[in-house]
């Protein structure tokens, strides 16, 4: 049988102080569904209410109830700033690669992705990190080709060399 959390008229007059103050959506339909079920109306009525489907709205009740305020308010995302360098880091870093292009030097990525990863001190299996450090630096990645694109076949010139 499913928990029963019950909000007293304290919990709710706590949460209407706290619609008040907050100016960010997102909260304030959190805080919004839970004064609701608190004044005494069913999950299904607050779900269309606050445009949340009513497991949500019992989710949230049971949130508050086990963590209070802070639980509604608190952002469940895992964050997602993993870089390793800062802008300046990486555009010192990359520097080091272009001074010898501009010399002239063939650079591979494997190179650059094996010193990024002896900079950082991890170690990676895949090159995405140093494709995406070129393409938020502006850098493209450019190969040489075997032939030129407009070079005329074999017999092509060999017909050419007869005529002349």
């Amino acid at each position: 049988m499913p928990k029963t959390y019950k909000i007293t008229a304290e919990n709710t007059k706590e949460l209407r102080e706290a619609m008040k103050e907050k100016k960010n959506n997102k909260y304030y339909r959190r805080l919004q569904a839970v004064a609701l079920r608190g004044e005494g109306k069913e999950n299904d009525e607050i779900g269309k209410i606050t445009g949340y489907n009513p497991h949500w709205v019992s989710e949230l009740v049971s949130i508050y109830c086990n963590m209070g305020l802070e639980g509604l308010l608190r952002d469940g995302r895992k964050g997602g700033n993993r870089r390793n360098m800062t802008d300046a880091e990486e555009k010192a870093f990359l520097s080091q690669f272009e001074e010898a292009a501009k010399n002239g030097q063939v650079i591979t990525i494997g190179e650059i992705a094996a010193a990024y990863d002896e900079k950082t001190g991890k170690k990676r299996a895949s090159k995405s990190t140093a494709y995406y450090l070129f393409k938020k630096h502006g850098w493209r990645q450019i190969t040489p080709r075997t032939t030129h694109p407009g070079k005329a076949s074999e017999a092509e010139i060999e017909a050419s060399k007869k005529l002349t």
